[in-house]
């Protein structure tokens, strides 16, 4: 087995993940011709879509469907996703970081042969800003989209905003074709019906177009004759099935019935012989601790002084074991590959752990640790790791006790703010370190544990610098900053960044892990 290991830094978001579900789902497909370029290639994984609508997808299949069918002003290359290069269109920023202007790139055009203008671009972006439900609708909060010419278009921030460029990267933000949704329903004023019609036919100018599609069993695409862009796909035919047990996608790759597996969890692609490969990574996505700060919710516990003691009181090792291949430690609450993260996380100390726990006034009182047992992050399964933290807390003489739920009754206490203590899960909504200044102080997860801005204005203070910051040099400084902070003193616990392990048979290759969109089905191609 071949297994090479490359750093794809970021997951998508906590949003995205909410919306996972199982569905039943079918397993035939015509494989006959499969290692054959310009026959079928067939991708198992564990549907996460409701719509091929770019404008209202936001779960991680749909975002792997949509990179295919559409195209977004900006991309990125392969796995990397540090570096937002362009897409359909280069641009150029003021030095505020508040205008960008894009420059479409001749030539390019929609499945139906027409140019894209500059029209269809602001009409995309503007229908989802129209959309107020839309799930990729807060991407574009606080921006002006206007056509400067028929090749060019501005784009200004009320705020500095360097992570624009990555935030146009989410295939969420696909660019269609702005004649043909509008006679299919498309709008920008709100009143938008064009899903229905874009759940039946695509309007992009993306390397395939969509043949069929049902929500329970596949997704098929085909090539898109008229595609002028430069990942010339070697497939005619794209069969994605929604195989929701790991286990079977194992049986349906070893058995030839599939090329692609998606979702296999560690100890699977550990045990391939050889004739797979395995692109094993970190995911981006950070299993954390929370210990409450509302003295309502947390009573006299609600201290840093206590998540110190349980800091300091595990052994990451012995937690990383749980998780499998591709799993690393998390660092920090921004991940390893992202801006600013730290290289190195806690390690155990006992001597400090106990000495933080007699400061925070803890005098026996049982901890009701709260989590999701039916819903594995990255092939983590939440129940175990939690009966090892609970072990190693006793070791300083904390007292837990497990209190699991199901993911529907555990999210409403977590996103409410009523866990006093609770195991739980993040992932970036696109490729920024941005996403991780919510767990400051005031701030969206950590007000989720019951922390004002006024606990601690110095870290308050360090993400609104990150987040205002115009020079890319000083934002890394200031983002290392925060996570320095974060570490030191909060009531964040970062335990593991889960892998993502995608199983290819070696007569393809190129699925290779993006944690924007999965995978692009374009890049891959028959092995040799």
């Amino acid at each position: 087995m071949h297994a090479p290991r490359r750093l794809a830094p970021i997951a998508l978001g906590t949003a995205a993940l909410f919306l996972l579900a199982g569905c039943s789902g079918g397993n035939s497909a015509n494989t006959d011709d499969a290692e054959q370029s310009g026959g079928s290639l067939v991708i198992d994984t564990a549907f996460s879509i409701e719509t091929t609508d770019p404008g209202h997808t936001y779960d991680p299949t749909g975002n792997m469907v949509a990179k295919a069918l559409y195209e977004t002003l900006v991309d990125f290359e392969g796995s990397d996703v540090t570096t937002p290069v362009p897409g359909l269109a280069s641009w150029e920023q003021n030095d505020d970081a508040t205008e960008f202007t894009f420059t479409l790139e001749d030539g390019r055009t929609f499945s139906d042969g027409s140019e894209i203008t500059a029209d269809d671009v602001v009409f995309s972006l503007q229908r989802i800003q129209g959309m107020v439900e839309a799930k990729p609708n807060f991407l574009l909060t606080g921006l002006t989209v206007e056509k400067i010419d028929d090749s060019t278009v501005s784009i200004t921030s009320e705020t500095p905003l360097l992570q624009l460029p990555a935030i146009l990267a989410n295939p969420a933000l696909g660019i269609v074709n702005a004649d043909v949704v509008e006679e299919n329903g498309g709008a920008t004023d709100g009143s938008d019906s064009a899903q229905s019609y874009l759940d039946g036919e695509s309007a992009g100018s993306g390397p395939f177009i969509l043949d069929t599609l049902d929500l329970t069993s596949q997704v098929v695409l085909t090539k898109n004759p008229e595609y002028t862009g430069d990942e010339e796909p070697a497939y005619d035919r794209v069969v994605i099935r929604n195989v929701t047990e790991s286990a079977t996608q194992l049986i349906n790759l070893q058995g030839g019935d599939t090329m692609v597996a998606m979702d296999l969890n560690g100890d699977q692609v550990e045990g391939l012989d050889d004739g797979f490969t395995v692109d094993s990574v970190p995911s981006g996505q950070t299993i954390f601790l929370l210990l409450n700060q509302s003295p309502d919710v947390a009573g006299e516990l609600a201290n840093v002084d206590l998540s110190e003691a349980v800091r300091y009181a595990l052994d990451y090792d012995a937690l990383l074991e749980l998780a499998g291949a591709g799993a690393t430690q998390a660092t920090g609450v921004i991940p390893t590959g992202f801006e600013g993260a730290l290289e190195e996380g806690v390690t155990q100390d006992l001597d400090r752990a106990t000495a933080a726990l007699e400061a925070s006034g803890y005098d026996g009182q049982t901890l009701r640790l709260q989590f999701p047992n039916d819903y594995p992050v990255g092939g983590v399964e939440f129940t175990p790791l939690a009966e090892r933290i609970q072990a190693q807390l006793a070791e300083i003489g904390l007292n837990v006790e497990l209190a699991p739920a199901p993911f529907a009754t555990e999210l409403d206490a977590y996103v409410g703010g009523t866990e006093g203590f609770g195991l739980w899960f993040w992932g970036p909504d696109y490729a920024d370190s941005a996403n991780f200044l919510p767990f400051a102080p005031g701030l969206k997860v950590g007000l989720r544990a019951g922390w004002d801005a006024s606990a601690n204005p110095e870290i308050a203070d360090l993400a609104a610098a990150a987040a205002s910051a115009t020079d890319v040099d000083e934002r890394t400084e200031d983002f290392t900053a925060f996570a320095e902070a974060m570490q030191e003193s909060g009531p964040f616990v970062p335990l593991i960044v889960p892998g993502r392990n995608i199983a290819t048979a070696d007569s393809v290759t190129g699925a290779v892990y993006n944690s924007v969109w999965d995978v692009d089905i374009a890049e891959i191609t028959p092995a040799g």
